[in-house]
């Protein structure tokens, strides 16, 4: 079985400048994905979609593949990642190569592991599923949360107001980090899986969205505390 890990990394971005390339303790914050998917040993291409040619170089430096540069119509503000990922198995399907499970991910996931990778490809295969992704429960339950509603705060659900946590349902998000796909049942749907995702549970200590340098110097943070749980 051929399987694929894709970076998507666009080289422009609105909010932090370079962001896929900017250092993070050290090194471009790419890196980080490729080394895990390389380190992983799940893959038989570690590829980046990019259009940028300084992303393409320095993905090339730490091992991936950049066969191709992005298209135009996949690089600008409109075009999903869903829309990355079709034109790239249609690229190499044009070179004469399909693969059974693909993984996608993103540029600026520094949490990413080869451990987590393995976690996800082993689930997608066991539990014989179209996509597995990576979810962190909400620290604070959303059935308690309130909204300003004519000038004071609001209950958005009166009936959840005095309702304990640990009576609540758990509810997670995604952690925008990878999605593990089952190539065959992804390019059916294009992407929208009827039968769902498999979750994999990651701790809140290593996930952090990156939306500003605020964001950034958080991740960080998390980061080093996560390596030195490790050690």
């Amino acid at each position: 079985m051929d399987t694929i890990a894709i970076i998507t990394a666009r080289g422009n971005s609105k909010r932090i400048p370079g962001k896929n390339k900017r250092d993070f303790l050290g090194k471009p914050i790419i890196c980080y994905s490729i080394e895990a998917a390389l380190s992983s040993g799940l893959f038989g291409e570690v590829m980046v979609s990019t259009d940028d040619a300084e992303i393409a170089r320095i993905a090339r430096e730490a091992g991936a593949a950049v066969p191709f540069l992005r298209s135009d119509a996949a690089s600008d503000d409109y075009a999903t990642t869903d829309d990355v990922l079709m034109e790239v198995l249609g690229e190499y399907e044009k070179r004469g190569r399909k693969f059974d499970y693909m993984a996608c991910i993103y540029p600026t996931a520094p949490f990413v592991t080869a451990e987590k990778l393995k976690a996800a490809m082993e689930l997608l295969r066991r539990e014989d599923a179209s996509g597995v992704m990576p979810v962190v429960s909400f620290s604070f339950p959303p059935q308690r949360g309130m909204a300003v509603r004519d000038g004071r705060l609001r209950y958005c659900y009166p009936e959840n107001a005095m309702k304990r946590s640990q009576d609540l349902e758990t509810i997670y998000h995604d952690c925008g980090q990878f999605y593990c796909y089952h190539v065959e049942r992804y390019l059916a749907c294009r992407g929208d899986l009827p039968d769902g995702y498999v979750p994999l549970v990651v701790s809140e200590m290593e996930v952090q969205d990156i939306d500003n340098l605020s964001d950034w110097k958080i991740a960080e943070i998390k980061y080093r505390m996560m390596r030195e749980g490790e050690n």
